[in-house]
């Protein structure tokens, strides 16, 4: 069997949801199970609507642009019958009672966010059902089993992989769609797995279902050097290994979630990059295999935030004081995308997410005298020769650099 992963912009409107079915017919022999995002910037939206309700202000007209949003797209794929606009109006309802219900900002969100692939989903296989396509809805958070840990679960392999083998059944008579994203704790509460972590469920399925491979259907052409937006002449990856494309993760390359890597390359399970425009380009396959060179890839992470700490009693920065600050930086569940120590200070560069930075900052003047600065971008050249190390080094705006054998990473204010 194999997995498909749709994300929000594959099914952004009716048109795109019509395109993803003439993926699926052109594949629905195989045994398929289907992953999806979001519908385009909905996650964006339901985003706003917590803010507004975690202030208690009216959330009233994000949540009418979600419906309306909603309805148009069934409306204009010709589904829209009493039953299921009935089965729509009731996610709309938990929408709205997870939006004002009582707990940590980071709970809420879990539980609001989630609302958005599970409307796509429902869109998606009702649809499939009405184009004579046998498919079946599954809610992922039956099966995906995490902890508390609110934004970013940690699966319970053990008992995923247990709740995953009944879904076996279903395969070998219909293709199943699912959500993104999601999971839920013992005690049934909604959990998620990271921003953009659709396709880390994606590969979740495929390695508890022994799968053949995992297929990311994106709006690019494959795995690219760069994020062409920013660097036109980006070139495709024909093939990359799975030690590469895990790092190019890890520095920030947006097109997989960082986690969806380790359990494809653990149990040996290709993952593909391709468009959704034209299925016929050929993409990247992440695999088990060598390259002997491969070109500078650029990545550029944005809304970074520079913390630098600086002790107090004129003594050097020494492995106790680095202690401390790694240990509330565990605390807070808070990583280092890049760190540097001088004599008398330690700086670090993570994501900026308000408010959680500003509670680790609150928590390190406690111990240090705290600076930092937000609005930076991390750029980060891997594989990088003498013309993209000059270029990038001696960029304007530079407040941290660090380079090594093949990488260099500097910190700059675009």
């Amino acid at each position: 069997m194999k997995v498909f992963k749709f994300g929000g912009a594959s099914v952004k409107n009716a048109a795109a949801i019509i395109n993803v079915a003439t993926i699926v017919r052109q594949h629905q022999a195989n045994q398929l199970l289907i992953v999806v995002s979001a519908m385009g910037k909905t996650t964006n939206a339901l985003e706003r609507v917590i803010s507004l309700a975690q202030a208690q202000q009216s959330f009233d007209a994000p949540l009418q642009e979600i419906k309306d949003y909603h309805h148009q797209v069934i409306e204009q794929l010709g589904i829209q019958t009493p039953a299921f606009l009935a089965r729509i109006s009731t996610q709309v309802e938990n929408l709205t009672a997870a939006a004002t219900s009582t707990g940590a900002y980071d709970f809420v969100y879990d539980q609001v966010v989630a609302q958005g692939e599970l409307l796509s989903s429902l869109i998606l296989s009702e649809f499939l059902i009405r184009q004579g396509i046998s498919a079946t809805w599954i809610d992922a958070r039956h099966y995906i089993q995490t902890d508390s840990s609110w934004r970013e679960g940690n699966v319970n392999w053990e008992q995923t992989r247990s709740k995953v083998q009944g879904l076996k059944k279903i395969l070998q008579s219909q293709l199943i769609v699912t959500q993104g994203f999601i999971g839920a704790t013992p005690e049934g509460q909604t959990t998620t797995l990271g921003r953009e972590g659709s396709d880390y469920s994606a590969a979740i399925f495929a390695a508890t279902l022994h799968a053949e491979s995992v297929t990311i259907w994106k709006d690019v052409p494959g795995v690219m050097s760069a994020d062409p937006k920013r660097l036109p002449d980006a070139v495709v990856f024909d093939e990359l290994p799975y030690q590469e494309a895990a790092e190019m993760t890890y520095y920030g390359a947006s097109v997989i979630h960082p986690k969806t890597i380790k359990p494809l390359a653990n149990a040996n399970i290709p993952l593909l990059v391709k468009n959704f425009d034209d299925p016929s380009l050929p993409g990247t396959r992440i695999h088990l295999c060598r390259l002997d060179k491969l070109p500078p890839l650029i990545v550029f992470k944005d809304n970074q935030c520079l913390i630098s700490c600086k002790v107090t009693d004129y003594s050097f920065v020494n492995e106790q004081q680095m202690g401390t600050i790694f240990n509330i930086l565990t605390q807070h569940n808070v990583r280092i995308n890049v760190m540097q120590n001088s004599a008398i200070s330690f700086s670090f560069c993570v994501d900026y997410r308000e408010p959680k930075t500003l509670h680790l900052i609150e928590a390190l003047s406690k111990n240090f005298e705290v600076y930092y600065n937000t609005g930076l971008t991390l750029i980060t050249v891997k594989n990088y020769d003498s013309t993209t190390f000059n270029t990038y080094r001696n960029k304007p705006g530079v407040l941290l650099e660090q380079s090594s054998r093949s990488t260099l990473q500097v910190l700059v204010r675009l």
